[in-house]
């Protein structure tokens, strides 16, 4: 029902929308006659502001240059693409893009960083409801399934090793897939796994979101969060955690930041000072960017991940096997976390080395990002100055 109430008010709103559109056109159009009026700019950027507030946020594209994308395999629920280029690089690289709400395109600065010097694949999620109901259900193990036969792919013993980077929320999965297939002694594991910014112990530092999940039953979320697809998609019918309430969520927990923001870029069209404005657009585009989680998996995360702590308790079954880390011997670890990081708090990441033991002291390390947030670690300018780095040697040290 919330589902077909979000479409309803996006169709509603589109009288309004032709409105402002047209406004936007008549004064701010320097052709126009009305754009000379004393109130043009005013109304021009306020025609603006409430499209962009009013705005579907359809997937951004990837926008790299000297890259040609191809898909190297395709699943329901994701394809791996490859970004290749002229010539082969030395080391590979499997960057596990969060599903969590927004597109795998959030990862572009982490891969543009990554591409000079790596061959690099990216697991581009599928919105849930764009993959019929025929598909099946995607849960928890699925993932870690995924994962598991990505890193069987790229793993050929005539060419370079495999090194792993996983962000935010598939921390857990990747550690779970890396010690399943460690457990079933499987050949040529990667050479290094890089975890940035993941909950493997979502007890220490608790933010917000881990709150959240611990001061809410399960049942909660299965009841008040999981929606149908609506008729008008391909996944009609499928149960979904809805892209446009995760949005909410992440609005939510910075409401000020958002608001001023916006009345930022309202200023700035009223100076006409379009390179800020430029800049604006250019962050929200892939923020207001989001897709619908399928349920199951959702719902697997939030019981095993942020209220039962499976993992850190040594608790965690994947298809009745019981996931043990300590398997892992031959992957060296890197942790890094952002000091101001907001979703996944301090000492989160960190945990993985406790649960690693049997990988040597000296191939494994951890970095704390000075200033940086959540997405300061994979993106922006703390990205490329100071955690880049560390990433890039940490290859080349043990590959």
């Amino acid at each position: 029902m919330l589902y077909s109430l979000f479409e309803t008010q996006h169709l509603l709103l589109g009288p309004w929308r032709h409105a402002a559109e047209a406004a936007r056109g008549w004064f701010g159009h320097p052709f126009s006659p009305l754009s000379y009026s004393p109130l043009a700019r005013r109304i021009s950027a306020s025609s603006d502001l409430f499209l962009r507030v009013t705005q579907r946020f359809e997937k951004p594209a990837w926008n790299i240059a000297d890259a040609e994308i191809e898909v190297a395999l395709e699943k329901p629920f994701c394809r791996l693409i490859h970004f290749r280029q002229n010539r082969e690089k030395d080391r590979k690289v499997l960057l596990v893009a969060p599903l969590s709400g927004h597109h795998a395109t959030l990862l572009r600065d982490t891969v543009r960083s990554l591409l000079p010097e790596h061959e690099v694949w990216v697991t581009d999620w599928m919105d849930a409801r764009m993959v019929p109901l025929a598909a099946g259900p995607f849960h928890f193990a699925d993932y870690v399934d995924y994962v598991r036969e990505f890193i069987t792919l790229l793993t050929d013993p005539g060419r370079p090793r495999l090194n792993v980077i996983s962000v935010c929320q598939p921390t857990v999965p990747v550690l779970c897939a890396l010690a399943l297939m460690a457990q079933a002694g499987e050949p040529n594991p990667p050479r290094t796994m890089v975890m940035m910014g993941g909950p493997i112990d979502a007890r220490r530092s608790p933010t917000s979101v881990n709150n959240l999940a611990t001061r809410k039953p399960y049942s909660w979320f299965e009841q008040n969060l999981i929606q149908r697809v609506p008729q008008k998609y391909p996944g009609f019918m499928r149960r979904v955690y809805p892209g446009f309430l995760q949005h909410l969520g992440f609005v939510a927990m910075n409401p000020d930041r958002h608001l001023s923001a916006h009345w930022e870029y309202f200023n700035h069209l009223l100076a006409g000072d379009g390179d800020s404005a430029d800049k604006h657009r250019d962050f929200y585009d892939e923020y207001n960017a989001v897709l619908d989680l399928p349920a199951e998996y959702y719902l697997d995360t939030v019981k095993a991940v942020f209220q039962d702590f499976a993992l850190p308790k040594g608790r965690m079954f994947v298809r009745e096997q019981l996931v043990r880390p300590a398997a892992i011997r031959d992957t060296a670890l890197l942790t890094i976390e952002g000091e101001l990081d907001d979703i996944s708090g301090n000492g989160q990441t960190e945990a993985a080395h406790l649960l690693c033991l049997s990988i040597p002291r000296e191939r494994r390390e951890h970095h704390i990002a000075a200033g940086a947030g959540h997405y300061g670690i994979f993106a922006g300018r703390r990205w490329r100055e100071n955690v880049y780095p560390r990433v890039r040697d940490f290859i080349r040290k043990n590959s």
